[in-house]
């Protein structure tokens, strides 16, 4: 838990009685890989805060195909935010790719932090702001950039997840075949 308050105070700071109240909030669970953490149609009940291990977030279109919209590891939080805040079914898939420990945070308990703790608020407003940010400039980079230029971002923003990654999952990821992606590999 230790970890969580090292998370919690990159954005604001709190006091023991304060992360002993927090922690009462959350619920530990461990996954295996391969094990779904969210399936398309599951009523989404949490976010995940992850202690340790990989996650992939994706949506599978009408052809079945998967599309890649996160990737999750330690210190990140995931889950089907339309479908939690909204406490509706998942939309979108999210998976264990390896074995994994996570902190688990209702809606409800969310909700109660954030109303009794200000620095709560702030702090479950500022990983919002930055979720919403990251995914505008992705959205912006598959619109406007190459190939090239999406994986060399991706690459600069996220160098800790190329090594824990199958390329298969990054080309996906990218809206590339694998193909493309060896010959980008083959020319940095």
């Amino acid at each position: 838990m230790d970890q969580l308050r090292n998370h919690i105070e990159e954005i604001t700071p709190i006091s023991d009685e304060e992360f002993a109240y927090i922690k009462t909030f959350f619920t530990k669970k461990k996954i295996k890989k391969h094990q779904y953490l969210i399936q398309s149609g599951d009523k989404v009940q949490c976010e995940y805060w992850i202690i340790k291990g990989t996650l992939r977030a994706f949506y599978i279109n009408k052809d079945g195909k998967e599309h890649i919209l996160q990737f999750a590891i330690k210190n990140w939080w995931i889950s089907d935010y339309n479908a939690y805040f909204n406490q509706t079914e998942s939309a979108i898939n999210i998976v264990c790719m390896e074995d994994a420990e996570i902190l688990c945070l209702t809606l409800y308990a969310r909700e109660k932090l954030a109303s009794e703790l200000h620095k709560m608020e702030h702090f479950f407003r500022m990983k919002l702001t930055l979720l919403y940010s990251s995914q505008q400039k992705r959205i912006i980079s598959l619109l406007s950039d190459n190939p090239k230029e999406r994986y060399e971002k991706f690459a600069s923003y996220y160098p800790n997840i190329l090594q824990k990654i199958p390329k298969k999952y990054i080309a996906e990821y990218l809206g590339v075949c694998r193909e493309t992606l060896s010959r980008i590999y083959l020319n940095n």
